[in-house]
């Protein structure tokens, strides 16, 4: 680690000291705390402080966790400055990377059941319980909320990820259905996903934003590249640790960080992504990825004002699906009825 990332840790360590109603010297203690010997006692004085492990973010691609294939990072700060990580700031390359493997587990996971599928991501919910302690500390960092407010947004988050698994096996039927036709046949009507999607999380909702977006294109049984908000990917590259831990096959949803404007080019004009979700897109951003995506006519769901708290319908749902009509015959219709 350089000094300089080092100088910063410790400084970040003392802001949140502080916060926390401590001080400087408080957090000085917390890395000196000494670890403890094989045998369960403390070392002896003058053996020296403990060095922090400081996590390594990585991105999240085909259900492995890649550095970036150009070898850049970024430094990731908080509300106030303070550096957090340096997060992988992902190529081009990476995100054709991601396309490959979202194609690949496209079959997979769209043919799997939507009970199945269900739940697959409401054992996501349950990882997520089981780290909120971790995702409540980050999303502080990333928003600058306090600990009550960010715990708000957590808690309201699993709870999106919990309503999402329970629409997996009804969305067909308030979707799709037998349609009344002239003539001796069945017409029938069922929702299919629409394929790869890429979808560029929100940039100021780190975490709920994120979560309201990408969970209804997996639930629908399309497979994702999602692009995490540029000042804040840290909740987003976490959430991939727990997908990669949570039965959710490699390749259904790939994680990348870095430039949305640099990340969101290739894929909006990569011939083998079906649609793009531009909720993470600025206005400009948005018209220029809207003309690349219009090459092989890529659904696109341009970016509006959301209330992330607010209950979500089953737009973003359906905004990914394909509708498939089937007739098929009944056989001669008689005074007598049906010889179907």
């Amino acid at each position: 680690m350089s000094d300089k990332t080092h100088k910063a840790h410790k400084a970040h360590k003392a802001s949140r000291a502080q916060k926390a109603g401590g001080t400087h010297e408080a957090a000085a203690d917390v890395e000196a705390v000494p670890a403890v010997t094989g045998d369960g006692t403390a070392p002896a004085a003058g053996a020296g402080p403990r060095v922090t492990v400081l996590k390594t973010y990585k991105l999240y691609v085909g259900g492995k966790f890649p550095r970036s294939e150009s070898g850049r990072v970024y430094e990731v700060t908080d509300s106030e400055g303070n550096w957090l990580a340096n997060a992988p700031r992902a190529s081009r390359k990476d995100a054709r990377d991601a396309v490959v493997a979202a194609r690949k587990a496209f079959g997979g996971w769209s043919g799997a059941t939507a009970y199945n599928r269900g739940q697959v991501l409401y054992r996501v919910a349950e990882m997520l319980e089981g780290r909120r302690h971790q995702f409540v500390r980050e999303v502080a960092d990333a928003e600058g909320l306090s600990e009550a407010r960010a715990a708000g947004v957590v808690d309201a988050t699993i709870d999106r990820w919990v309503w999402y698994a329970g629409w997996t096996d009804k969305i067909a039927q308030v979707t799709g259905g037998a349609n009344p036709v002239a003539g001796p046949y069945f017409n029938l009507s069922s929702p299919e996903p629409t394929g790869v999607v890429a979808v560029l999380a929100p940039q100021e909702s780190s975490f709920l934003g994120l979560v309201s977006v990408l969970a209804p294109v997996i639930a629908t049984g399309n497979t994702a590249v999602l692009v995490a908000s540029e000042r804040a990917p840290l909740p987003a590259l976490s959430l991939a640790e727990v997908l990669a831990t949570s039965d959710v096959p490699g390749g259904v949803v790939n994680v990348l960080s870095g430039g949305t404007a640099e990340l969101a080019a290739p894929l909006a004009a990569h011939q083998d992504v079906n649609a793009i979700d531009l909720a993470g897109a600025d206005e400009q951003l948005a018209k220029e990825l809207e003309v690349a995506a219009a090459d092989n006519l890529k659904r696109v769901l341009r970016p509006q004002p959301v209330d992330y708290f607010a209950t979500p319908g089953t737009d973003r749902m359906t905004a990914f699906l394909e509708t498939k009509t089937v007739w098929h015959p009944t056989g001669s219709l008689g005074a007598s009825g049906s010889s179907y």
